[in-house]
């Protein structure tokens, strides 16, 4: 190969490389199922609850996670928890009160990010995000997972759903 191939070569590298940076998916979903108790405004997971985290984090292995955001809530925050554990990422804080801000700064961030919330602030987001109407989440749907990709100028939608069903 001569020089200047190498160079031209070297030079297409190059610009797929940014050309793939420039695409990024964010990943959105519901913490997963809560224990029910009419006391306790901050439940845990429920065991199956803990199974359905724990198989995000395997759906999510390949998906070259970067960032990784939740509510301050236990029941997010153990939802997000197998992933950030398995991938090594610590996990963001956002209040669901200020979503504006979470929703500019997951578009300035351009990295594949999964974002963990509840059932009315999810659909908002992926719906800020991309731009399709969407509708909250009956209380007990905590199978979908909002996967919105930015590939160049375009946003893809695309409603995933969790293979687990749990028994009560």
């Amino acid at each position: 190969m001569t020089y200047k191939a190498v160079l031209i070569s070297l030079g297409m590298l190059a610009s797929a490389s940014s050309f793939a940076a420039d695409n990024f998916s964010i990943y959105l979903t519901r913490h997963a199922e809560k224990e029910n108790s009419q006391s306790d405004k901050n439940p845990s997971l429920t065991g199956c609850g803990k199974v359905r985290a724990q198989q995000l984090a395997t759906l999510l292995s390949s998906a070259d996670i970067k960032q990784i955001y939740s509510t301050t809530y236990q029941r997010t925050m153990q939802t997000a928890l197998p992933l950030s554990l398995q991938e090594r990422i610590s996990i963001k804080n956002y209040n669901p009160r200020f979503l504006t801000q979470i929703m500019m700064e997951l578009k300035q961030n351009r990295e594949n990010t999964l974002v963990v919330g509840h059932s009315d602030t999810t659909p908002m987001i992926a719906e800020y995000l991309s731009g399709q109407p969407l509708e909250q989440f009956k209380e007990n749907q905590y199978q979908i997972l909002y996967q919105v990709q930015f590939i160049d100028e375009e946003v893809i939608l695309t409603t995933l759903t969790q293979p687990l069903e749990c028994k009560k």
